[in-house]
């Protein structure tokens, strides 16, 4: 059961809904916890995301860390508005090759036209597996590429 601000975009929270987080976030399997601009929580089966040595993979770090530095963003930026993603590095301290990680997304900076997250991964004994630095841009919805 995911929990979210009470003041968020209603709009936001359907499409959260009727989506799962978005096609990607449903094929690997992401869960999430809670969700806002300060604080976002998800977890991630490693089972089905590893690469060909057994271990989860670097790219399924960063696509948990993106998925909850732009939904966190995205909450951000409110009514009207959209995140976009412009920046985005992870480092990969250690790896695993089984169980669940978990993702706790902590915004930096939250401005007007920009937000920055930090999203540390963590196996289920609390060891940090990946840190990821995401930074969105801010735009109003008129502005939305087609």
């Amino acid at each position: 059961m995911t929990t979210y601000p009470v003041d968020m975009d209603p709009e936001l929270v359907e499409r959260l809904l009727v989506t799962g987080g978005g096609a990607l976030s449903v094929k690997m399997g992401i869960e999430y916890i809670e969700l806002s601009a300060e604080l976002s929580i998800a977890r991630m089966p490693v089972e089905g995301n590893t690469q060909v040595i057994g271990i989860l993979h670097g790219g399924a770090h960063v696509v948990l860390g993106e998925s909850l530095g732009s939904i966190s963003s995205a909450i951000h930026a409110g009514p009207g508005r959209f995140a976009v993603g412009i920046e985005i590095n992870a480092t990969h301290s250690r790896s695993i090759t089984s169980g669940w990680v978990t993702a706790t997304c902590t915004a930096l900076v939250l401005g007007r036209t920009l937000a920055t997250h930090e999203i540390v991964v963590r196996d289920d004994e609390g060891r940090r597996l990946s840190t990821v630095r995401m930074t969105n841009m801010l735009r109003d919805a008129e502005k939305r590429p087609v």
